[in-house]
């Protein structure tokens, strides 16, 4: 790591865009007609459709640190279809239902463009796709099983790629094959955020910062400066999850870092490619995820330390010296030619995991409880389709409007049981990332045309597939 690498300070989309000016903490106790717990993605996409579709809903929302402090203001801004849990929704729903699900997802990518255009958010939006690439045998075998899925999940209009094809996209070193689709794009992720937050304001939807909500119950969430009373109480907290009450076995804020680079001359993006601006990411078990920024930089991510003992989380965003060095060994990787450059920025954030590693969206009609999340690290537009089925179910619920398409989803209204008591989930997350990345380490060294078998056992042992 270098000297000059600023490690933390949240991400650097905020050192880039700066920390936004604090909004006001509750200051008593308070009612409302719906209370959103979290302000990141899914809380503010939430009260912006439900305070358009039923304007005079009395919405309020509370944030604990600032909106986007979480993962909605650290992720790579990666705005695709992906969805956690589709293959295990089409064994208990039916293909067909996993279908509607990722079509949903496919459209949302539109619906943020969309709606961040109406309501003239500049977040840096690049529709360039995501191009996926794979540079071992055994990744490209991955690869082409992969992209064969998605075609029979209805996505037609993606394409898969040769080693010469790939480079005519992203000189990435090695790179013997790709997949591209479509339906993804490159997002400035506190732009967007912060975009958000004004625009849900402007609606007259209520926004207290600097207000942790310590516990949620059935008509109440619960503050140190007061309670907020609402027929309906939305849990919109992802990662953070853990620390309300009751939740600490919910959903595992698994860990994700991220380093940037200086700027890059143009003559070093001669050597790259990377005209077309496409999320990149790869076919490894421990996977990595980057963008081209909008100046210029890239943006790369990866699982660092997975996870802290006691579902705790970071501060922050700061992270380990090795894991910083460890993705810039990932960017040589792919880009030799970068070996110079400068890494400026490092930061970590955490993610929620389900023990089925499937995201949901729920709302409880006995008790006006909701939640949407689980995302895996797919929540820049799955936090979109999320709350627009959590518009949809709160209407539904009372009585404004009946059962919609997004109502139907096979995520609705998913059960899934907890993860386990410490200290076996410790070791079980740091016993997984480390059989990844010794399988990665073993089908790099390998060339073996087959998925590393301690990779297959990882997987079935986590539930990951």
């Amino acid at each position: 790591m270098s000297t000059r690498t600023i490690n933390g300070g949240i991400s650097f989309w905020y050192a880039q865009d700066g920390i936004p000016a604090p909004r006001e903490p509750l200051t008593g106790d308070a009612t409302a007609d719906v209370v959103i717990v979290g302000g990141g993605y899914t809380g503010l996409w939430t009260a912006y459709y439900l305070k358009k579709a039923v304007p005079f809903l009395n919405i309020t929302v509370l944030e604990a640190r600032f909106c986007g402090y979480g993962a909605s203001g650290r992720n790579g801004g990666w705005l695709y279809n992906g969805i956690a849990g589709r293959d295990r929704y089409a064994k208990l729903h039916g293909h067909e239902a996993a279908v509607r699900l990722q079509r949903a997802m496919n459209d949302t990518v539109g619906e943020v463009v969309r709606a961040a255009a109406e309501e003239s958010i500049d977040a840096d939006v690049h529709q360039g796709g995501v191009l996926e690439v794979a540079y071992t045998p055994a990744q490209l075998g991955r690869l082409k099983a992969f992209h064969a899925a998605e075609v029979e999940f209805g996505e037609k209009d993606r394409l898969l790629l040769g080693a010469r094809e790939t480079a005519e996209r992203i000189r990435v070193a090695g790179a013997v094959g790709s997949a591209w689709t479509p339906h993804g794009a490159r997002i400035h992720p506190v732009k967007l955020v912060k975009g958000l937050a004004a625009a849900v304001e402007a609606l007259g939807v209520t926004v207290h910062e600097s207000t942790p909500v310590t516990e949620i119950r059935p008509k109440h969430a619960v503050t140190p400066y007061g309670t907020v009373r609402a027929p309906y109480v939305l849990r919109c907290t992802e990662g953070f999850t853990a620390s309300l009450k009751g939740q600490r076995r919910a959903w595992l804020p698994m860990n994700s870092s991220m380093i940037a680079t200086e700027p890059l001359p143009a003559g070093l993006w001669e050597t790259i490619g990377w005209e077309g601006r496409e999320t990149l990411g790869d076919m490894a078990h421990a996977y990595m995820y980057a963008q081209r920024t909008a100046d210029d930089r890239i943006a790369l991510g990866g699982r660092g330390v997975p996870y802290r003992f006691g579902s705790r989380t970071d501060n922050d965003g700061r992270t380990q010296p090795e894991t910083i060095e460890a993705l810039r060994e990932i960017l040589i990787r792919f880009f030799p030619q970068l070996a110079g450059v400068e890494v400026t920025h490092a930061w970590s954030g955490v993610l929620g995991v389900p023990r089925d590693w499937c995201a949901t969206v729920t709302l409880d009609r006995s008790t006006g409880l909701g939640w949407a999340g689980g995302y895996v690290g797919s929540g820049v537009a799955t936090a979109n389709l999320a709350a627009r089925t959590l518009r949809d179910l709160v209407q539904q619920d009372s009585g404004q409007a009946g059962p919609t398409d997004l109502t139907a989803l096979p995520w609705v209204n998913h059960k899934v049981r907890r993860w386990e008591p410490e200290p076996f989930r410790w070791l079980g997350v740091q016993g997984m990332y480390a059989a990844y990345r010794e399988a990665d380490r073993r089908e790099l060294t390998s060339h073996a045309a087959k998925t590393d078998r301690i990779a297959v056992l990882a997987d079935r042992v986590s539930g990951r597939h």
